[in-house]
């Protein structure tokens, strides 16, 4: 036995009290939950669509029938799809603990099998949404008896009110870059990317050089001794948030942070089928030009976005969550049979 394995008792010892401050809150979230009148769903992970966006990986599987005929089939990267069939089917406030996957990600933030706490409101303003993430944040840190969130020397208090930023104040105020001078010109964003001392490669595209920014120059400051909303993201970067009614070139989306470290990502939910199916297929169109693969569309999810009642959702990385809660240094630490990523695996 290799003294780091997870099982080890030494080990298991060490990781015992973030496993036991996960479930305490798993258990005050459920019951926060019950309170505000959703019910949990249970999501199936087996599905002929796993998402539509460029750089997101699944794990792809292949079904059997008696026959001996085959039919491809993924495991869900989140819950959205099917959450979003449910609001389409009448269920006005839902919530689900689900397993999700997704390939090509590890890491200390990161695991290619984990929680994804997942929830919609229907009739509901994506500042009710971000009013439960706010409440979420500080009850999980008072169920792991902490009652802040921790990451690498970062501490940030749920309790205090938490800031809010648009995408071009957050860009002005740690870039000193006009975002929405620069919408529609990537050769002059690059240019501002560079001067700001961000590293961009020719020829790369609007939305890579928007991602080095932010990843670079914004989310190390952001959700520092209090929460921080990022919120009105360029329309390019909606994935399936609707436009801003007041300015299309923006959406109505938003990502919580804390301590630096994205927690969870919210929208008004999109609810325009051409415009879900038209975005689908530029993302596939992508992914096929960048990795040399496409995910096929979900046309049952696509009629039942246009089925659906206005909404607004979440989805929170529930291990994310619990290991800035419990103060634990990896995400390993706080999933109870954490996977086994080597590049050397026994026959």
């Amino acid at each position: 036995m290799e003294a780091s394995a997870w099982w080890s008792p030494e080990v298991h010892a060490r990781r015992r009290r973030h496993l036991l401050a996960r479930g305490r809150v798993k258990t005050a979230l459920r019951r926060w939950f019950e309170a505000e009148a959703f019910i949990e769903t249970e999501c199936g992970a087996l599905v002929i669509s796993p998402g539509n966006e460029a750089h997101l990986h699944a794990f792809q599987t292949q079904f059997v029938a008696e026959n001996g005929q085959t039919r491809t089939f993924y495991l869900h990267t989140s819950p959205e799809f099917a959450m979003k069939k449910l609001l389409a089917a009448g269920e006005p406030r839902i919530f689900d603990f689900a397993r999700a996957y997704r390939n090509r990600e590890t890491g200390g933030r990161h695991a290619p099998e984990f929680t994804m706490l997942e929830w919609y409101r229907a009739g509901a303003e994506m500042a009710d949404v971000m009013n439960d993430c706010a409440a979420i944040a500080r009850i999980a840190a008072e169920a792991a008896g902490t009652g802040q969130l921790f990451w690498k020397g970062r501490t940030c208090d749920p309790g205090l009110e938490p800031e809010t930023l648009t995408l071009a104040e957050a860009f002005d105020r740690y870039a000193g870059i006009d975002l929405v001078a620069h919408l529609d010109d990537p050769a002059a964003f690059r240019s501002a990317a560079l001067a700001a001392g961000v590293g961009i490669s020719e020829g790369a595209s609007w939305t890579d050089i928007f991602s080095a920014i932010l990843v670079t120059k914004i989310e190390p400051h952001l959700g520092m001794e209090r929460l921080t909303f990022l919120s009105r993201y360029p329309i390019s970067e909606a994935a399936l948030s609707r436009p801003a009614p007041d300015d299309p070139r923006f959406a109505e989306r938003f990502e919580l942070y804390a301590c630096g470290v994205e927690l969870a990502n919210g929208y008004r939910e999109l609810t325009d089928a051409a415009l879900l199916e038209a975005r689908q297929r530029f993302e596939m169109d992508i992914k096929e030009q960048i990795y040399g693969e496409r995910y096929p569309l979900d046309r049952e999810f696509i009629d039942a976005v246009a089925a659906m009642s206005e909404a607004s959702g979440v989805a929170l990385g529930f291990d994310r969550l619990v290991m800035l809660a419990s103060g634990a240094a990896s995400i390993a630490d706080v999933v109870w049979t954490p996977p086994v990523i080597s590049e050397e695996s026994a026959p």
